[in-house]
């Protein structure tokens, strides 16, 4: 791929919520100063009105009037070209919204399996298309007399009313005098008329169990499109591939490339329409030992698995087995995760995806009735295997395509298999083989089609059961490291070590050099500041643990005692104050009546959401008002100003770890500016960014505030504490460093990683590696594990790290290096002096003269 393709750093911009067209270009001075190369846009395309995120596209070839339009698109691209900044556009092929603004899914309501867009939505036309909207049963509510017909006040045309909702009737379906039809009130008429649409209004706690189109994950407002279908592809991407083909845009990142039926042959398509030389990343979350498959012809990965990469290098994997047992201790339990995991992936196939695992086991049955040479099965032996294949699943999915299992895939469901088999349950295994052979394409070629299908209906499943079990579920019921618990992690125990990094980032360099590589998303569970923090956690274990039982004996009184226990619970108690602890600004005093208001805010929002997920004593579908209520009493009183013995301790326990959690900062910052991949900058967080989960991380940064922050000029000085508490020595370090990026592109792109050892008094405090090519050299050595090394972040220079010395191979040896944020210049020989490389500052990125 061509360098002057690749960006150098990326910084993402989430557009609504008041960002528009007009207000990035009017950013586009400060993204140029910061050392940044492509904007990363947030999609842009037509979505819902109010849509807060712009997933939920409407109209895949109009740029979004509420952002701008077209012509705020063009006054935007026009500023960034005049700074030579390139464009990224995020876009969604896996999904529009199921929503009548969508003008696709109108039609199809209106004239179901006629409409000319019928099979550009993934639907299921052997029965009506469900829509799944009413707070109740169609009889229920029309009997309520909450459906009644309507003139459509957009249309004209008659519809069936519900609230401000009108459903358009098939033109088919009712003869006659539009006049008369509408002055039909007799319920009985109303349910046949229903009963003659292509459609069928319903319940929407019904959709996991009963639904004719394949949604996004749970959000049955998002129907899955067939975009595997040229005439899909071209139609959805129009305007895509204009933007490209214009210039206006420069790279493509693709949303969630594991929900479409062909990952691969997307990407080609997608490949052949942009280039061979275009900018193409891809959300796709790999497991642990996955690596992106080498064949897709994509840049790389939007680096999901950089973030979990970096708690290697900062987690205190020595005595983080402490913190676990505190935990064990405080809940009267030591779980075994992968019954945990189990569990959750159970709930999910029996509630959540009830209806598309009926799906598969309908398809499955349907193929072993035309096999008669196959042996019979007792009854539910096909729904017991096929269960056993979807929890016992490791990774997202594989990637069968029309023609069969790929060899990889056939290993994997080989080793799943086997698992199973090897386990503990005492389920019907009886239709294993049968299943396998289906989804590996074993079959006569007559029942292909139908074993294709099903194929791809379990590829597009066991991602979304997955996340939703993982990241939406089990990371939110345990919660000794919460920093952990993050996007790309991986569920089950594991060792956290230095060498794991490292071999980590050799292997990113050579599968993954034009990967980005970052450390907030808007999808993050939590700011890469608040993570940071927190595993300074692991470091304490015994501290943490000691507090945390003085806190909740300073707020016992605000448990509400239930019929089922206690609210909070002691593991709930743990979490609320890990990420309080996470959450919490440095400069927020215990008497800021203000701020703590503030931050209850947030912070109530955030566990209500947390609590919810956990689906352990409240959910999303059946929320428990009083255990809810509860948890947010306690919140209130734990930040009430008038709960000052336990904000003054709170508040003074914490200040080593904030001193320690911006050390990790500065680390994991120069980490992502300098390891092989694209640093990619989330909005804001250039900075401090302690966000919550979303919509928390959604929120605008004060981009005025960050501007006039921010300087190129003069040497970095580190001695204010300040500074390194609100993040403002961060931002200026990434602009140190992109500035160097820009200028040798292909040092950090093609340079070798090579991590260098460390001897020494502090030698298992500092990371330590260097870039390298035939014509530059780059060291970089950072700090770690510094929480018992800190009385205050002035301290941590030069006399902490002497008799600490980083070894250099004959490459990088005798040779004259500039650190690049103040200039000095060291002479190295065989290793380079820590204590010198620190004495201006308690990090050093030194490029050799």
């Amino acid at each position: 791929m061509s360098r002057r393709m690749i960006p150098t750093a990326t910084y993402r911009i989430q557009f609504r919520n008041g960002m528009t067209f007009d207000r990035a270009a009017a950013l586009v001075p400060y993204l140029k100063r910061l050392g940044i190369s492509h904007l990363y846009a947030s999609p842009i395309f037509t979505a819902t009105t109010g849509s807060t995120h712009g997933y939920d596209v409407t109209d895949a070839n109009e740029i979004d009037p509420a952002i701008g339009g077209r012509e705020g698109f063009d006054r935007m691209v026009k500023a960034l070209k005049a700074e030579d900044l390139g464009l990224i556009l995020d876009i969604v092929p896996n999904h529009m919204a199921a929503s009548l603004e969508n003008p696709w899914w109108r039609d199809v309501i209106e004239h179901g399996e006629k409409s000319r867009y019928a099979h550009h939505f993934d639907i299921d036309w052997s029965s009506r298309l469900t829509l799944p909207f009413l707070g109740d049963a169609f009889e229920a509510v029309l009997e309520a007399g909450e459906i009644t017909l309507k003139h459509d006040p957009k249309t004209g045309k008659p519809a069936l009313a519900y609230f401000d909702t009108f459903y358009p009737l098939s033109p088919e379906t009712y003869p006659g005098s539009e006049t008369g039809l509408l002055q039909i009130s007799d319920k009985a008429v109303i349910a046949d008329l229903h009963d003659r649409q292509p459609y069928r209004l319903m319940s929407w706690r019904d959709a996991s169990r009963d639904l004719s189109y394949r949604r996004f994950f749970e959000i049955t407002g998002l129907a899955g499109i067939r975009v595997e279908d040229d005439d899909v592809f071209d139609d959805t991407h129009r305007l895509i591939l204009e933007l490209v083909r214009s210039g206006a845009v420069d790279g493509l990142r693709v949303d969630h490339i594991d929900g479409l039926a062909d990952p691969k042959a997307y990407l080609e398509r997608l490949r052949q329409e942009a280039g061979q030389d275009y900018y193409i990343t891809v959300e796709k979350i790999l497991g642990e030992e996955e690596d992106l498959a080498s064949d897709w012809p994509v840049s790389g990965t939007t680096g999901y698995e950089f973030i979990a990469t970096l708690s290697d290098a900062l987690v205190d994997g020595e005595r983080l087995p402490q913190l676990h047992a505190a935990y064990a201790t405080l809940t009267g339990a030591s779980p075994d995760m992968a019954d945990e995991l189990r569990a959750a992936k159970l709930l999910m196939v029996d509630n959540n995806f009830a209806g598309e695992v009926a799906t598969l086991v309908k398809l499955a049955e349907s193929i072993h009735e035309e096999r008669p040479e196959d042996a019979s099965f007792a009854s539910g032996a096909i729904r017991a295997g096929l269960r056993e294949l979807l929890v016992a699943f490791p990774v997202y999915r594989t990637y069968g395509t029309p023609d069969g299992m790929p060899p990889e895939g056939r290993q994997m469901l080989e080793k799943v298999a086997t698992d199973i088999r090897r386990s503990k349950t005492t389920a019907d295994l009886s239709a294993l083989p049968f299943l396998a052979k289906i989804l590996n394409g074993d079959l006569a070629t007559q029942l292909s089609h139908k074993a294709s299908t099903f194929r791809t209906r379990f590829q597009q499943l066991t991602g979304p059961l997955m996340a939703k079990s993982v990241e939406d579920t089990l990371f939110f019921r345990h919660h000794a490291l919460i920093a952990l618990n993050e996007v790309g992690a991986e569920p089950l125990p594991r060792e956290f070590s230095l060498d794991r990094f490292h071999e980590q980032m050799i292997e990113r360099q050579k599968r993954q050099p034009d990967a980005l590589s970052g450390t907030s998303t808007h999808d993050t569970k939590r700011g890469e500041d608040a993570r940071a923090r927190l595993y300074a956690l692991s470091e304490a274990p015994k501290i943490w643990a000691d507090a945390v039982e003085r806190w909740r004996r300073a707020n016992s009184a605000s448990v509400t005692h239930l019929d089922d226990g206690p609210a909070p619970e002691p593991a709930v108690e743990w979490m609320l104050y890990q990420a309080l602890a996470g959450v919490w600004p440095a400069d927020l005093t215990p008497d800021d009546a203000m701020g703590l208001a503030k931050l209850k805010e947030r912070f109530q929002a955030y566990a209500e959401k947390a609590i919810r997920e956990a689906k352990l004593r409240t959910n999303w579908a059946d929320g428990k008002t009083d255990y809810e209520a509860a948890v947010k009493n306690y919140i209130h009183a734990m930040l009430s100003p008038e709960n000052d013995v336990f904000l003054v301790d709170f508040a003074s326990t914490l200040r080593p770890f904030f001193r320690a959690g911006s050390v990790n900062s500065i680390s994991q910052t120069i980490f992502k500016l300098t390891a092989p991949g694209v640093p990619d900058i989330y909005q804001g967080s250039e900075t401090c960014d302690l966000s919550l989960v979303d919509p928390d991380n959604r929120r605008e940064p004060d981009f005025e505030s960050l501007s006039q922050q921010f300087s190129e000029a003069g040497e970095l000085d580190t001695s204010s504490e300040d500074g390194w508490l609100s993040g403002h020595f961060k931002q200026q370090i990434i602009g140190k460093i992109l500035k160097l990026r820009r200028t040798l592109p292909d040092l950090f792109r093609n340079g070798e990683y090579i991590p260098l050892e460390v001897n020494g008094v502090r030698a298992k405090n500092i990371v330590a590696f260097a870039r390298h090519d035939d014509r530059n050299a780059l060291l970089v050595v950072t700090p770690r594990h510094v929480l018992e090394a800190l009385q205050d972040l002035a301290s941590s220079r030069s006399a902490h790290w002497a008799a600490t010395r980083v070894v250099l191979p004959p490459s990088l040896a005798e040779r004259r290096y500039r650190d690049i944020f103040s200039g000095r210049i060291f002479d190295f020989s065989g290793d380079a002096s820590v204590n010198w490389a620190f004495a201006d500052h308690p990090f050093a990125v030194l490029l050799a003269e």
